[in-house]
Formats: structure tokens, C-alpha cells, sequence
């Protein structure tokens, strides 16, 4: 598996994969619209030039916000997800963003569990933030950021 910065290579099959997990998913516009941004940025898992996941933050005055973390159906439960996430973590505190924030549907127990993995606590609930089908988020916090040891952050332009 292969993580990297996502491309433009990639805007097709991250917006497929967005549509066939999320029930309002991004557009390929939307992702193409954030993909040159310096205060954004993507990082994809592949394996043999296929899209194996993604993941994405905002980043604002030394906050992170994480927009989307997704793994393909037919990938879960391989750690894709868990690598994303440290690849992630490593490079925003690389970057000196010292908190990260993000929100996860209240339901959703194994994502849930991987941010509390890395330090995310759960800091309040966002009464009917998701639609389709209409549920509570969690607000969860990190902060500050420790390297989560591994390899050296990935080199990024």
C-alpha cells in the first residue's frame, strides 16, 4: 500500500468512492476545487493504482479540521484507515498544527474508536448535523498533537 498526496489523477475515483460511501457526498468539483489550496490537504492509500481510501483536513491558524475519511467497502478492515490517519497526524504536526478537530456520526461506534486511539475525545454533539439519514455528530478534539512515531512525514509540496 502506497500513501501519498492525493492528485488530480485521482478526482474520479476519490469522488466515486465519496459517492458510494456518503449519503451527500462531495462532488469531483468540490474536491478539485480544494485540491491546490495550501491550507487543505488530501492523502490517499493506494495498491496497484487503485483507490484504496482517502482522507482530508482543513487547516487554519494552527487548527486542523478533518473533512472526510473514507475506505472502500471491499478494503475495511485492513488498517487503511488507521494509516490514513497516522499519516495524516504525522504530517499536520510536521506542519505545527496543534489541534484537530473533527465530526463523526454518533452511530458510526468503529470510527468512533479509532479517533479515541489517537487522542480524540469527544468534546460535544451537534444535534441533527447529518441528513440522509437525519443523526447527531460528535465533536471530537485533539490536541496537542505528538508524533505518532513511524516513519518521517511524508514529503508533501
Amino acid at each position: 500500500m502506497t500513501l501519498r498526496e492525493m492528485t488530480a489523477a485521482d478526482l474520479v475515483a476519490v469522488a466515486e468512492l465519496e459517492a458510494q460511501i456518503f449519503s451527500m457526498p462531495w462532488t469531483m468539483q468540490g474536491f478539485a476545487d480544494t485540491l491546490y489550496r495550501d491550507d487543505v490537504l488530501f492523502l490517499v492509500a493506494c495498491e496497484e493504482d487503485k483507490l484504496l481510501g482517502y482522507v482530508g483536513v482543513y487547516c487554519a491558524a494552527g487548527e486542523g479540521e478533518i473533512t472526510n475519511v473514507a475506505v472502500a467497502q471491499a478494503a475495511r478492515r485492513r488498517g487503511i484507515g488507521r494509516a490514513l490517519l497516522e499519516a495524516l497526524l504525522r504530517e499536520l504536526a510536521h506542519r505545527n498544527i496543534s489541534r484537530v478537530v473533527l465530526e463523526v456520526r454518533v452511530s458510526n461506534e468503529p470510527a468512533i474508536r479509532l479517533y479515541g486511539q489517537y487522542g480524540f475525545v469527544v468534546v460535544g454533539t451537534r444535534r441533527n448535523f447529518y441528513e440522509k439519514p437525519v443523526e447527531d455528530a460528535y465533536v471530537m478534539v485533539r490536541e496537542p498533537i505528538v508524533p505518532t512515531g513511524g516513519p518521517a512525514p511524508l514529503s508533501l509540496q
